[in-house]
């Protein structure tokens, strides 16, 4: 008896980067059942792109460097991206235009909203955090607060808006926690290397890192690890599926993106399509998809069921009407 196939998953590609891609963020749903993803590229001109389709909508012109970080405040009206040209700069989504710049000692690598979008954190090569006010002119571009405390680059920093915390993660192999009133740590989850990536799952219950073969979960709450999954090459970056049951990776020495099951860390799914290793992943917001960003300069959108007919994916004729 013949059996039925399962689909093959065929990625959309989103070509207009020239250099490696190195972060993407999507957006939350918004009220039309629209969502946007940004990507930052080391050929410094970071894009906003629809979610559902990968169709590009806009460049954001004006960094004089690769960009490390791209990311969109809550309502999506402004973007913050983090450069090499030792600014952080800050966008209006709509018309392109730079709302503010600000200056920088060195090398800016990781950059975040505050959950009003009314206060953006930035790290880098400095070892320093610096927590900008967009709406304070009389501060004319210094900082409102800023801290020590990393002893190595930092390459991650995330804006917990639900709790109104700060996290940010580096070559020193600890997540720090900060209180964004004071700037005081209040807490850290320490692993046993350099932190490659570092990201807060959609609901903001758990802390994803990644340091060489390792892969950590870490309560958000609480700040205990609640799940350590190794494998056998190195993990670049990780995203966790809005409903927990799956993970996506992707590898710095390899070409390949891998799906695990989350509760048992199997591996599920191995896809090849990039030319390059994959320096990011992310998955949307409705978990429809996930995004992969690699050193071949592209962008893949995959569908997580493949098959199933969303966004510019037509389905494979076997689904209920």
């Amino acid at each position: 008896m013949a059996m039925a196939s399962t689909p093959r998953s065929i990625p959309l590609t989103c070509s207009g980067h020239t250099r490696p891609v190195v972060d993407l963020q999507f957006s939350r749903v918004m009220s039309d059942g629209s969502y946007y993803m940004i990507s930052a590229c080391k050929d410094g001109n970071p894009m906003l792109r629809d979610g559902q389709t990968g169709d590009w909508i806009g460049t954001f012109i004006g960094h004089k460097g690769a960009v490390w970080s791209a990311r969109m405040s809550t309502d999506v009206t402004k973007a913050v991206t983090a450069s090499a040209d030792f600014t952080a700069k800050v966008w209006d989504t709509y018309t392109g235009d730079i709302l503010h710049s600000f200056p920088h000692q060195h090398i800016v690598r990781g950059c975040d909203f505050s959950g009003d979008g009314s206060r953006i954190v930035t790290g880098g090569m400095e070892k320093k955090l610096r927590i900008f006010d967009l709406n304070r002119d009389d501060l004319a571009g210094q900082p409102l607060l800023s801290a020590d405390g990393h002893t190595s680059m930092i390459r991650n920093v995330v804006w917990d808006g639900s709790r109104n915390m700060i996290l940010s993660s580096g070559d020193d192999m600890e997540i720090r926690v900060w209180d964004p009133r004071t700037f005081n740590q209040v807490h850290s989850c320490k692993m046993d290397g350099p932190i490659a990536s570092m990201e807060l799952s959609a609901d903001g219950q758990y802390i994803t890192s990644t340091t060489g073969k390792s892969v950590y979960f870490w309560d958000a709450q609480t700040y205990t690890l609640r799940k350590h999954i190794k494998t056998e090459y190195d993990v670049s970056a990780v995203s966790l599926h809005p409903n927990h049951t799956r993970f996506v990776a992707g590898g710095s020495s390899d070409l390949w993106v891998r799906i695990y099951d989350f509760e048992s860390g199997r591996e599920l799914e191995v896809y090849k399509g990039h030319h390059g290793p994959v320096h990011t992943v992310s998955y949307s917001p409705d978990g429809e998809l996930y995004a992969t960003g690699s050193e071949d300069g592209t962008i893949r959108l995959w569908q997580t069921t493949p098959g199933k007919r969303y966004g510019l994916w037509q389905g494979d004729g076997n689904e209920d009407a």
